[in-house]
């Protein structure tokens, strides 16, 4: 493409009272507008008159409404028709963040080929019956594509290159309405574009006009699906190839100047979010068991297509069998990578039940809940240390034991004020409050002594390689090799000088119905790194550390949900 020249294509239909504050804050762009009248009434017609009097305004006007899609589709053509390579299109009624059309125009010029689409972030203002009508698309859109790289196909906060969705539109009979968005990158998926999102805000206007028909819009959206489902499977070796591809890229590195191996950051829990809103209506609607049974398959494509997780698992299982070989040590039976993905799909629904509170005591054997109870009965703050080994959302069954103790969980994640927020919607009551950080620096420390002095627990992992600073390690043995546990997760202990305890939670496989052991032990009292023997005071503790976690990993290997190279740094040498 020789040049980007974009503009924004607004669709409007009767939205008189809202269109002319989106587009006196799109002109502080400084790109043309194409404003496109879908048969409006009177009042609206005349404030897209007097809007079009500016002179980088074009307004088209349709004389039949069209309804959205068909709005949309007659902007990108006219857009085109005007010699602009890019449309960027945003809807009238002002419900998305224009603060973010920066980020959206910059990613757009970055890769003029590809699609970007927001990814919205909903406030409390947003209707749930909207929000769960979201969750039942999204599943039919990962469906009809066999992936999940569209993580929203319902939002009109968008950059299209012309050419290629112009060329789209004229291949293709695509719906007019509201279920032009979703099919729209549905094609573009199946036709090779590249399609790339970024998290925009998307409030709902007190009184804000919306044209959903729920009757015929919804019966439009499900012909589109069943047409789109038998799309699908004539494309379907194309798609599997397509994923198969990507995942081979993605485990060599293909195309792309990387270390030697990808960091456990870089490789993002895709879809993180809308998963677990979509596993949590699952649940809800069938049940466990119902739920189980649909996983199966599910876990079995991804088996087959995602390589670089398999492969993870493949060599973590092998190093596994052959440490337990050699000191004749028993494994539970069947330690299939299969069979290792599918726990960890398990225990995303151990998650979700453990926030909604779903657990009972019948369902828990808590190991260790005396030491608990005497440190909450003295009002001492503790710092718990846990691992990605099983399900660390268990630690709500000592709080819900102990209604006057508040859990603190450490989050190193750029998503966890989203995740919070899901997991509060979930359940209101939970105790266990998230907190987002990028390191572990002094202001982390400040605000975790704050709330220990208050007598409150703090939950911190000490089993992955900090995402910024990644050769701050300590080298301890682990299953017979040596591994780096980072260093961050045990100076902070040291310097909070509080009791730290082991917390690990296991799900009891061999149970019909779901049971977990929740181990809680004491580690240090406080943690004591003296100045004069630091390094190798760090060094035993680190040591003991992983001696805990191997015990524990022993006991149950397919509940290990570090899918990449433990054992391995990446190679990098500077902060990310």
């Amino acid at each position: 493409m020789s040049e980007y020249r974009p503009c924004f294509v607004i669709p409007c239909y009767n939205h008189g009272s809202t269109v002319a504050g989106v587009v006196a804050s799109l002109r502080l762009f400084n790109l043309p507008l194409v404003l496109v009248d879908d048969g409006s009434e009177a009042a609206t017609r005349i404030v897209l008159d007097k809007l079009a009097e500016f002179d980088d305004i074009h307004l088209l006007r349709l004389r039949v409404n069209q309804g959205k899609g068909g709005a949309v589709m007659a902007g990108l053509r006219q857009a085109q028709a005007l010699g602009f390579s890019h449309a960027i299109q945003i809807d009238a009624d002002g419900q998305h963040d224009l603060d973010t059309v920066p980020k959206l125009l910059a990613l757009s010029a970055h890769y003029p080929g590809s699609l970007i689409s927001g990814q919205p972030v909903y406030d409390d203002s947003v209707p749930k019956s909207r929000l769960y009508a979201r969750y039942a698309t999204h599943i039919w859109v990962w469906i009809e594509t066999l992936s999940l790289d569209i993580k929203d196909s319902m939002c009109g906060f968008r950059a299209y290159p012309l050419p290629s969705t112009v060329a789209l539109l004229d291949r293709c009979n695509i719906g007019k309405r509201m279920d032009f968005d979703i099919e729209i990158l549905v094609r573009s998926y199946w036709a090779g574009t590249d399609i790339r999102f970024i998290p925009t805000k998307v409030v709902y206007p007190e009184g804000g006009i919306s044209h959903f028909d729920t009757l015929w819009d919804n019966v439009k959206i499900s012909a589109m699906h069943t047409r789109l489902f038998f799309g699908m499977l004539p494309r379907m070796p194309k798609l599997l190839m397509r994923k198969f591809n990507s995942a081979r890229d993605a485990t060599t590195g293909k195309g792309k100047s990387t270390d030697s191996q990808n960091h456990w950051s870089d490789t993002k829990e895709r879809g993180t979010i809308l998963g677990i809103k979509s596993l949590l209506w699952v649940y809800r609607l069938l049940g466990r068991r119902a739920f189980s049974l649909m996983l199966k398959p599910v876990i079995g494509y991804y088996h087959l297509t995602g390589k670089q997780a398999r492969t993870a698992s493949e060599d973590f299982l092998r190093h596994l069998i052959h440490y337990a070989s050699s000191r004749s040590i028993e494994l539970p039976g069947d330690l299939s990578s299969y069979r290792h993905q599918l726990s960890f799909g398990e225990t995303m629904l151990d998650k979700l039940a453990a926030w909604r509170g779903d657990f009972t005591p019948a369902n828990l054997t808590i190991h260790g809940q005396e030491h608990f109870e005497r440190l909450v009965e003295g009002k001492q703050g503790m710092l718990l240390l846990g691992s990605h080994l099983g399900n660390l959302e268990l630690c709500r069954a000592l709080s819900r034991q102990n209604t006057n103790i508040k859990i603190n969980a450490l989050v190193f994640t750029q998503h966890a004020e989203q995740f919070n927020k899901v997991m509060q919607a979930i359940n209101p009551d939970a105790d266990v409050n998230l907190i987002q950080v990028s390191s572990l620096g002094p202001s982390t420390a400040i605000l975790l002594k704050q709330k220990l002095d208050d007598g409150e627990c703090v939950v911190i992992v000490g089993d992955r390689t900090s995402a910024t600073q990644e050769e701050r390690v300590v080298w301890a043995d682990f299953l017979g090799q040596p591994a780096p546990f980072p260093q961050g997760p045990f100076l902070l202990a040291s310097a909070l000088r509080v009791p730290v305890f082991l917390l690990f939670g296991l799900r009891d496989d061999s149970c019909s119905e779901p049971h977990f052991h929740v181990y809680f032990e004491p580690f240090r009292e406080p943690c004591c790194l003296p100045r004069e023997d630091r390094d190798q005071a760090l060094a035993q503790v680190v040591s003991d550390y992983a001696g805990r976690l191997e015990h524990y990993t022993l006991k149950t290997p397919l509940q290990w949900y570090n899918f990449y190279n433990f054992w391995q740094l990446t190679g990098r040498h500077h902060d990310k």
